[in-house]
Formats: C-alpha cells, structure tokens, sequence
C-alpha cells in the first residue's frame, strides 16, 4: 500500500470553522513564523529573507499541516520554503523559461499548441513554489482579468480549430465561483469548443477549496471537463485531498496529475512510486512528470537527464503502464511537449 500521510499535530491554527477564502487569507508569508509553526531554527536556512524578496512565501496552514516538525529536509517544506540556493546565478536559467511570452495573442492568452490556448486567468495563487515557472512572469500586464475576457472570447471565437481551453494561472480556482461561473458560461457559448482543461494545485494544498457549488457548475458543463491537479509527493494526498477529489469524481470530473521532477524531493523510485499509487487510489491518473523547467532561482532542483530516464525505467518494472506518468519537457517553440528519450 502507498504511503498516506497521516500525521497530526498543534502546529498551525485550526480551520475547522474557516471558508477555505478565510483559509488563504491566513496563509503563512513571514519564513520566521512558519519554521517557529514547525519548530525549526532559523539557522536551518539562510538567505530566506533576500530569496522571499525576489519571490514571495505563501503557504496555506492546511498544506503546513502535512509538514513534519523538526524535519527541515521535508519534502512539503522544501517545495516552498525560500532558500539561498535561489539567489545563485546560473547559465541557462532564464525568467520567461518556457516561451510564454512570445506565446502571448491577447491580455491573458497562450496560444502554444494546435487546438487548445490557454488562459492566464489570475496571477495569485494559493500556495508559493520555489521552482515555479511563472514566478517571474509579468502578471499585472499578462492577465486575463475580467476586462480582458472579451478580448479572450473575440480570439477563440475567430479560430476554429480550437476544441480546448485550458484555465491556468497563477491558480485558476483562487478565482470564487462566481467568476468562474461568468468565464465558463461564456466559453460555452462558442460553439466549436468541447473540452474544458482546468489545472490546478489548489485540491492538494487547500481541500476546501473544491466546494459543491463549483463541483455542481462543472457537473452540468456542456464541456467534457479534466481538471489537472498538481501533486509531487504522496505525503500531500491525505485523506482530506481524497475527500476533495472524491467530490470531483462523483461530478463525473476527469482527474490527472502532473507533477515536476525535483531533486531532494521526489527524485527516488520510493518516492515516485508512492505517488503514483497515492494518486490512483485518490481517482487521479499520473500524467506528467516534468523535467524541471529552466527558470532563474530554481537550479537546485534539477534532476540530470541520464538519472531522470533511470527513474522511469525503474517505475516501468515496477509499476503497471497506467501509473507510469510521460516524462517530458517544455522546449520554447515547439509544437508540444518533448519526451524525455527524445532530447
């Protein structure tokens, strides 16, 4: 059986009462205050102040829950925790890693690969990773907010050839149901449209979040509709998330993962396997596992090709085909994503 994380303590301020928009408001941003939560000493970490000015810490304290106290190499921790490894320049790290910008057709919009844009609907988030791709991306002018959305719907409108729109961010679902409600009601007025992707962190690091009123509009979308979380360890599918993703399920959701390949992290067989059978056990599908995209302050977490294709090898003896995620990369330019045993 896969590793479910169980562990509970007082560490950080119970939300039994709180709506999960209350919950991202509470939502730690000061590095002191989490490592005094998880009763680490700040000499664990250096450099955390002038890293968080760079990138800011945000962390929900129903994903802190899951943090081990005492522990500053848990896997949850080093995900979001700013370190000093982020200030180190590196050759080929760049702040637009991915081509997003040269991608951009209108306020909000990437239209990278045939037959799907994908929208930037919000530059927040609920949660702050370290290897973020978009962490340096230029939110305030490269948005879709609600007074882009005409702009959005007038280009997919044009194009035929588009069947699917992809909701990113940012996290689309820190948007409240009433926007979405507005977008998705808008997009389903175009009539070539018939596949609504959402993707999303938010199922792993604010259950909450994942409310009847949302699960009940994509329910009854015309859309067949996929939404992608984002899990890079068993230790974050608790029996909280699986209650979320069960509540997506029983709306006839279609559930994937996709998950980045992260050094000191998820980079050991152990660590992969137990989550591919962590996510299949919780109704989603491994997809991706990406190899960490080049993006300036995250070099640390680089897994080297050579090891990265020993790691799929091994998951293919051990694990059936199904729970064996493509691994891939994002190369700027082309037409999608590139296998691992291509480049």
């Amino acid at each position: 059986m896969p590793k479910i994380n169980t562990i509970k303590s007082n560490k950080s301020i119970p939300n039994l009462h709180l709506s999960w928009q209350q919950q991202l408001s509470k939502a730690i941003t000061e590095p002191e205050q989490l490592l005094k939560i998880l009763h680490l000493k700040l000499d664990d970490f250096t450099q955390y102040n002038t890293a968080c000015q760079q990138f800011s810490l945000k962390i929900p304290h129903a994903y802190i829950n899951k943090m081990q106290l005492g522990n500053p190499l848990d896997p949850l921790l080093l995900q979001v925790m700013a370190q000093s490894e982020e200030m180190q320049s590196v050759t080929g790290y760049h702040t637009d890693p991915v081509g997003d910008l040269n991608a951009n057709k209108t306020p909000g919009l990437l239209h990278k690969y045939h037959g799907r844009v994908l929208l930037i609907t919000t530059g927040a988030c609920a949660v702050h990773c370290r290897y973020c791709f978009r962490r340096h991306f230029p939110y305030p002018q490269q948005q879709a907010g609600r007074e882009q959305w005409s702009g959005v719907i007038n280009y997919i409108q044009q194009d035929n050839s588009i069947k699917e729109v992809i909701l990113s961010g940012g996290d689309p679902l820190v948007l409240s149901d009433d926007k979405l409600e507005v977008l998705i009601t808008q997009l389903e007025s175009i009539p070539h449209l018939t596949r609504l992707r959402i993707h999303s962190r938010l199922p792993v690091v604010l259950p909450d979040r994942i409310t009847n009123k949302l699960v009940n509009r994509l329910a009854i979308s015309r859309f067949n509709v996929c939404l992608v979380i984002h899990a890079n360890h068993a230790n974050e599918i608790t029996p909280l998330e699986i209650k979320a993703l069960d509540k997506l399920k029983q709306g006839n959701i279609h559930l994937l993962n996709q998950a980045v390949l992260l050094k000191g992290i998820n980079h050991l067989i152990e660590d992969q396997m137990d989550l591919s059978e962590s996510l299949y056990n919780a109704g989603v599908l491994p997809y991706y596992l990406h190899l960490l995209d080049p993006v300036q302050g995250a070099a640390h977490f680089d897994v080297n090709l050579d090891d990265a294709l020993n790691l799929i090898t091994q998951m293919q003896g051990n694990l059936p085909g199904y729970l064996v995620p493509k691994l891939v990369r994002e190369i700027t330019g082309k037409a999608s994503k590139t296998p691992a045993n291509e480049l």
